[in-house]
């Protein structure tokens, strides 16, 4: 996979940020090549934080500042792993680290749809099929609208105004989940087309979310609720609050924004060719390999 992004801000006053871009690698998928650059002076410093997110912070300067990244990510060539047959754990089995993903967050209100909850999936069998459920739920129920987004809003509303985008649908699978006391997290990161016809509209950042069933975390994805191929995480966390692309405290304009993931085949393509969509090997629904 082909992922990277192409960001330009505009500051009056030197303002701090924390960008989170750069893919993780585990299990999952191996950075192969990676460039990443801010036209910003001091240098960016880089660390982890406590969900093993790589972390940029660096001061933007007045004027222009420019973010690149651009990678090249080996991923399982396998669709997403909804097939395992796993059960919910009971609160007491939770692992301490896990606990944290069964509480309320800023916008995985759980707290506020537990009569929702269990009017709706309470006499589902609790584990995978609740999950699923729950899933269900949301992708039919919750109608997607391209740019509709809004920093402030909680899956408690979004239920109730019925559309959002991707991000929504992951705060409200996540808060029905926790209401349970199922562990969920959110995820964002790359989602290529691999399978699928390319929709047409701009690429962008995709959240979706992990659930914590048996002794692993398993993917799901209310936007889309089918098995994905290619998916390429990059930061992992409670809610969008943890997941954001960049946190800046102060005041900046964002004035041009673009993210591009696709398959290539890297015999062919490196980093220090241009974006070239001519050369992607997804966005059909044959699955072409190298």
């Amino acid at each position: 996979m082909r992922v990277g992004c192409h960001i330009v801000y505009e500051t009056s006053l030197p303002t701090p940020v924390v960008f989170v871009l750069k893919p993780r690698s585990d299990e999952k998928q191996e950075v192969m090549h990676e460039k990443f650059c801010i036209s910003s002076h001091p240098p960016a410093r880089e660390f982890k934080d406590e969900h093993g997110n790589i972390a940029c912070r660096t001061m933007l300067q007045p004027g222009q500042n420019i973010i690149h990244h651009d990678a090249l990510v080996m991923v399982s060539a396998l669709p997403d792993d909804a097939d395992h047959k796993r059960l919910a754990l009971p609160v007491e089995q939770i692992p301490p680290a896990v606990l944290r993903y069964t509480l309320p967050s800023r916008y995985c209100d759980s707290d506020k749809l537990l009569n929702f909850a269990w009017e709706k999936f309470g006499q589902i069998p609790h584990g995978i099929e609740r999950v699923q459920a729950i899933c269900d739920w949301t992708h039919r129920n919750i109608e997607y609208r391209f740019g509709s987004g809004r920093a402030d809003l909680a899956a408690s509303e979004v239920i109730t105004r019925r559309y959002g985008v991707c991000r929504d649908f992951a705060h409200v699978a996540i808060a029905l989940c926790r209401a349970f006391n199922v562990p969920a997290r959110y995820i964002t990161g790359h989602l290529p087309d691999i399978g699928h016809r390319d929709p047409g509209t701009p690429m962008d950042f995709h959240a979706y979310f992990e659930v914590y069933l048996g002794s692993i975390w398993c993917t799901f994805d209310a936007r889309y609720n089918i098995p994905r191929i290619g998916r390429v995480k990059v930061a992992q966390g409670l809610d969008a609050v943890e997941g954001a692309f960049s946190t800046i405290y102060g005041e900046a304009i964002l004035t041009w924004f673009e993210v591009w993931a696709y398959q290539v085949n890297p015999d062919e393509v490196s980093l220090d060719d241009p974006i070239d969509l001519s050369k992607r090997l997804d966005g059909t629904e044959k699955i072409r390999f190298c």
